[in-house]
């Protein structure tokens, strides 16, 4: 079917499928195109959008640009990175800004000629200023040749950049996420006053195209993962089921498909799950009028597979390569004939995008749906993934559509790896230590003065392990800074105010990329750096901890309100037996983008006590920061 589209050129960013998910879920239809793409296969399009990317334009190596695309007669908004090379192909001067943003920041209208506030289309109905999301180190330095600074921020002066007669348009922000709030305003002025496009795409039109596309690749039509053409062949479908949202969709997708007759479930209890939660799982999905799923407990194989090990990276692989020999080992118990099924996985867009799953797109985590023998099966076209292309909060509205329970569809999201990525492990070798120290002065000497108006400040320093952040679409490990007060819960500082600081400290310092309050420590002690791995007496204090926090979080009404809830185990600890404790629940619509949720100070002084009487933790922590610069988890 022809549609009316809006094309969006992906520069290798973690948000150009986004971009063009918030067209389509405004009911404008959009497509994703390289940007070396021909002129041609453009030229019909009602507009385009260039994405951000993790380049610099000045950079030797950037992602392949066809220029002809500039000289194309239909409206063109680039953003971030897009927003830089528009600027640089029309003469103008891109390089490091003095301030990166990273985060929340004010779009401020500016005055041209006369003091006259330029006049914008793509901020029709919008009123400046305006919250916007920025992600970027570099920035346009010089106005480019015919076009006028609609807008700018405190640290951006050409921050939103128009020429009306070419119908050229650039945001530095990023509008695609919720963290900008007018963001589908201005994405649809764009489609709609600018581009003339009218409204012409469903989530109706979603859910059957899926339906559509589980069929052919189960019954082997058209094209497979692989790229080339299916053989003809019908198979069922093997899913692993984590018991998360994903899966579960998947799950639910699939069985409506085909039936459950061609549909098995694979449950795997890891060792890795939360506290009962394998048992709650099979409860759920029994409830939900699923037979055709098993349970198999194969948690010794991958505590073994993960044993000594300290690499985030090799870590995930260890586990998914193990996904895959219980899958095999499970389909030879079960005599089921490999060639006769596909292997389903819940994979969703941000899974492989993180996993520099396109063109010009950065590893920021190596996915365990994306190790090797996942890969070795994707060539051979017998992966099945029917959520590739979304994102979950479109899962969770599919998941409604095709009729399963809130319980089911609105739980915190659960990963395949499940605790063993919340569990830090290490060594005890300090390899890092002059590093860390030189970090720690340089933290020291970032002023806080007058950032906070209440809470009796006593001290910022740094904690010594390292944590995985998103900083302008790269991977960065970096010390997390920690703010410490004399009792946080006597004189509670505001949540805006900490954000602000968190944002302040991570923008200022390129030694972090995430911000603690340190909410407790146990007297006396002094947690330094221990060799603990992820085992399961460290996997049952992380359980127990965990459980607190979502019971508390229940029985308040916040649960709901908590987009995800990690419990991190630091291996900081005064003895073998001990850990530090950090609390990490954000609050988002498309994890691409969050911010750490600000709980009641009640609740959190619950938890707190709670935590404290297991007797086992040295300190607790809060992790205050947004993503970017961090991401939802530390490894």
């Amino acid at each position: 079917m022809d549609h009316d589209k809006i094309v969006v050129l992906d520069f290798g960013s973690q948000y150009a499928h986004l971009i063009a998910k918030r067209l389509r879920l405004m009911g404008f239809y959009s497509e994703i195109a390289l940007p070396q793409a021909e002129v041609a296969s453009l030229a019909a399009a009602k507009g385009i959008v260039f994405s951000g990317g993790p380049s610099s334009v000045y950079d030797e190596h950037v992602p392949e640009f066809n220029s002809d695309i500039l000289k194309l007669d239909i409206p063109i908004l680039g953003l971030c990175y897009g927003h830089q090379l528009m600027a640089k192909e029309y003469g103008a001067s891109v390089g490091k800004a003095e301030v990166g943003e990273f985060g929340i920041a004010h779009l401020t209208a500016s005055t041209g000629a006369g003091n006259a506030i330029p006049a914008s289309p793509l901020f029709e109905g919008i009123a400046l200023p305006s919250q916007v999301w920025m992600s970027h180190q570099d920035a346009v330095l010089s106005l480019p040749a015919g076009f006028e600074t609609v807008a700018s921020t405190k640290d951006c002066p050409y921050a939103a950049l128009q020429d009306l007669k070419r119908k050229r348009f650039s945001l530095q922000c990023h509008v695609e996420v919720k963290d900008t709030p007018e963001g589908d305003r201005i994405l649809a002025n764009f489609a709609n006053r600018i581009c003339g496009m009218e409204k012409n795409w469903s989530r109706d039109q979603v859910l059957e195209t899926i339906m559509t596309e589980i069929r052919d690749a189960a019954d082997g039509r058209g094209i497979g993962t692989n790229g080339r053409e299916r053989d003809g062949k019908k198979r069922k479908v093997l899913l692993f089921l984590s018991g998360g949202v994903d899966s579960t969709v998947a799950f639910a997708l699939l069985n409506a498909a085909l039936g459950q007759e061609r549909v098995l479930g694979l449950h795997i209890d890891n060792g890795f799950m939360r506290k009962d939660e394998s048992r709650i799982i099979e409860k759920r999905y029994k409830e939900a009028g699923f037979t055709n799923f098993i349970v198999e407990d194969a948690s010794e194989a991958f505590l073994q597979a993960v044993y000594k090990e300290a690499d985030p990276q090799k870590k995930r692989k260890a586990i998914g390569e193990t996904f895959i020999r219980v899958r095999d080992s499970v389909v030879a118990r079960l005599k089921l004939a490999e060639d006769d099924w596909l292997l389903g996985q819940g994979t969703l867009y941000p899974d492989i995008i993180e996993s520099g799953g396109t063109k010009n797109s950065h590893v920021i985590k190596t996915h365990h749906n994306r190790v090797d023998g996942i890969q070795a099966l994707i060539e051979k076209g017998l992966i099945i993934e029917p959520l590739k292309d979304l994102y979950k909060d479109e899962v969770r509205i599919i998941g409604k559509q095709v009729g399963l329970s809130d319980e089911l569809v609105f739980r915190h999201p659960f990963p395949g790896p499940g605790l063993s990525i919340n569990v830090l492990c290490s060594d005890g070798v300090f390899a890092d230590r002059a590093e860390f120290e030189a970090s720690g002065e340089r933290i020291k000497a970032i002023s806080i003065e007058g950032a906070l108006t209440k809470g009796r400040f006593s001290g910022i320093s740094v904690l010594p392990v390292r944590s995985v952040g998103v900083q302008g679409d790269f991977r960065t490990y970096r010390f997390p800074a920690v703010l410490s007060f004399g009792d946080i819960f006597g004189d509670f500082p505001s949540w805006d105010e900490l954000e602000e600081l968190s944002s302040k400290i991570t923008n200022a310092s390129a030694d972090v990329n995430r911000t603690v309050v340190e909410l407790w420590k146990r007297p006396g002690a002094e947690p330094a750096l221990r060799e603990l791995w992820c085992d399961k007496p460290r996997l049952d204090q992380t359980r127990e901890a965990d459980a607190i926090v979502l019971d508390e979080l229940k029985k308040a009404g916040w649960y709901s309100a908590i987009f995800q809830h990690l419990t991190i185990n630091l291996p900081l600890a005064s003895g073998p037996d001990r850990c530090s404790i950090v609390l990490r629940p954000v609050v988002s619509e498309d994890v691409m983008t969050a911010r750490f949720a600000h709980l009641d100070r009640d609740l959190l002084k619950r938890i707190v006590e709670r935590i404290v009487a297991l007797g086992f933790v040295d300190a607790i922590y809060y992790d205050i920061t947004n993503k970017p610069p961090a991401t939802f988890g530390w490894e």
